[in-house]
This record gives structure tokens, C-alpha cells and sequence, in this order.
């Protein structure tokens, strides 16, 4: 059994879609990734920042989801960090209508001494500075560090993300941030850069087309499992990540083929997440459910050929 330790946001989300709207509930990048990795077995904790007027019952969730969460810190008189957007009726596309950083904006990321030598380390989506800030604290050089970024990092502070990559193992992308990063619109050419950069493996999300994982010249694609209903995107591809670097940590295995076999897990617990708003679904999930809908992702992958 590995440890995983989780850096990101823990945050209050505003979510509109065609299928309804919400209040502020609970999101932000790190509970996605925390509550996804809880799937499995592994010892993990999350590195965050809220205001006091985060519910203790939220944090009470986390940790009865077995998550240490003695690395969220409480800024007494402060407000955590805040995001509200608007999904299209494809739900591909969406405007953010508030970002309200809050407390997020000093935040000064503490590893708590037990998750020190971490097995593996997820850099979720925050400012590339505070992510190197995290594996500097490490006393040993975690089996696996993955990391997670968007675009507005790579507007803004390209050169610090760059930094960050080069110390990374393995990076999670969407196929327009990768593009982006790159300058490359073929994502073959795209990962082959990418590794150049520092990281032996490139995950490359396409959001309901699936996943494409690269490593030197080999590539396995993981479809997206298709669902008959899909409420809210927001959190799959952190969820995804989760799936991802919580079976690494449970398995205690980086190879190629282990690999594969994480993307598929990420994939399958991302099909969850998007089923209700915000983090409703992945806080019922069963592991019967975890299971049967594996079996279904084995289905759809699998075939005989007969090559004449």
C-alpha cells in the first residue's frame, strides 16, 4: 500500500448546465482527485488552503473518505476560493463567470512530515511556482510525481511551468492544452515534445473521446466510456487524474503497462463524476459499481481478430 499526497484546490463551485444549476457546493481540484483516489487502497492526504467558512462537514467528508487532511490549512476570517461557470448545451465548451481566489491567492503549501516521502505526488492545477515549491519539500524523490496544468498557466507564466515539467514523471493535458504547449496540432508530435521537456509519459485527455497515454514511441488510447446521461463535466479530468496516480499508488508499479492499466481506471471514475453535480456521485459510489462498470470498459476494448 503506497502514499499519495495531493496538492491543489480545495474550493467552493457555482455550476450552471442545461440540466439545472447549483449553489455553491463542494469542488475545487484536489477534492476531485482526493475522492477519486479514496477508490483504492493507499494512504493519502491533501495540501490545500480554505477560509473559515469552508463546513467542517465538508472537511468531515474527506476524512471519512480516509483522506489526511492535516495539510488544509484554515485561514481564520478568510473566504476560500470560489469558481462559478456556465457549461454549453454540448457540454464541451463553458464560460467561467466568477474566479474569486480569495485565500488561494497567499497561499504558502505546507507537506505535512508524514507525507514527506511520499510514493507518489499529484501536482494538481494550481500556479506552476507553488507546485515546485511542493517537490522541493519532498525528503525523497517520490516513485512517480504527476502534474496537472491548464492553459491560463501557460498565457501567463510559460517559463515556470516549463521549470516544473522538467522534474515531472508524467503530465495529464487536454489535447487543446497540449497543442498549445507544443505549437504541434498533430498530438504524436505534441507528446514526443512534451517528453522531450522532462517527463517520461504524456497523458493526453480528450474529454468523451477518451485518453491517450505516451511513453518513448509507445501509445495505448483508452476510449471514454459512452453514458446515457451526462449532467456536469466540471471535476472529470482531475477525477480522471485520480483514478490515474490512485491505482499507481495502490499497485506501487510505474511501468508502461501499469500505466495502461491507470488510464483506464482514470477513465472509469471520470464516467461517474459527470453523472450528477459536482462531487454528488463520486461520494455515493460503490465499489460493485466501481467493478461492473470496469467489466464494461473490458467489453468494449476487447476483441478477437482472426488476421488472414
Amino acid at each position: 500500500m503506497g502514499k499519495l499526497l495531493i496538492v491543489g484546490t480545495v474550493a467552493f463551485d457555482a455550476i450552471e448546465s442545461p440540466f439545472g444549476k447549483t449553489d455553491k457546493i463542494l469542488g475545487g481540484a484536489a477534492t476531485f482527485i482526493g475522492l477519486a483516489a479514496a477508490q483504492f487502497k493507499l494512504d493519502s492526504a491533501i495540501v490545500s488552503i480554505v477560509g473559515d467558512d469552508f463546513p467542517q462537514s465538508y472537511l468531515d467528508l474527506l476524512k471519512n473518505k480516509g483522506i489526511d487532511i492535516s495539510g488544509i490549512e484554515i485561514v481564520k476570517n478568510g473566504k476560500t476560493f470560489f469558481w462559478k461557470g456556465k457549461y454549453h448545451n454540448d457540454l464541451n465548451s463553458r464560460d467561467t463567470l466568477i474566479t474569486d481566489l480569495n485565500v488561494l491567492a497567499d497561499f504558502d503549501p505546507k507537506v505535512p512530515s508524514n507525507f514527506k516521502d511520499a510514493d507518489v505526488l499529484m501536482l494538481g492545477n494550481l500556479h506552476p511556482n507553488l507546485q515546485l515549491n511542493v517537490i522541493q519539500q519532498m525528503e525523497e524523490k517520490p516513485k512517480l510525481i504527476a502534474l496537472d496544468t491548464m492553459n491560463f498557466w501557460m498565457n501567463n507564466t510559460m517559463p515556470e511551468l516549463k521549470e516544473v515539467i522538467r522534474h515531472t514523471d508524467v503530465i495529464t493535458i487536454n489535447d487543446e492544452e497540449a497543442r498549445q504547449l507544443t505549437n504541434e496540432y498533430s498530438l504524436v508530435k505534441a507528446a514526443q515534445k512534451i517528453q522531450a521537456m522532462g517527463p517520461k509519459y504524456v497523458v493526453i485527455k480528450k474529454g468523451e473521446h477518451g485518453a491517450l497515454l505516451f511513453h518513448d514511441d509507445e501509445v495505448f488510447f483508452a476510449p471514454a466510456l459512452p453514458l446515457e446521461e451526462v449532467f456536469d463535466p466540471t471535476g472529470a479530468g482531475d477525477t480522471f487524474a485520480g483514478g490515474f496516480v490512485g491505482y499507481i499508488a495502490e499497485t506501487e508499479n510505474i511501468s508502461f503497462n501499469n500505466l495502461r492499466n491507470a488510464v483506464i481506471h482514470g477513465s472509469n471514475l471520470a464516467s461517474f463524476c459527470v453523472e450528477k453535480f459536482g462531487t454528488e456521485r463520486m461520494l455515493q459510489l460503490t465499489k460493485e459499481e466501481v467493478d461492473r462498470r470496469l467489466d464494461q470498459f473490458k467489453q468494449l476494448t476487447q476483441f478477437d481478430i482472426e488476421l488472414k
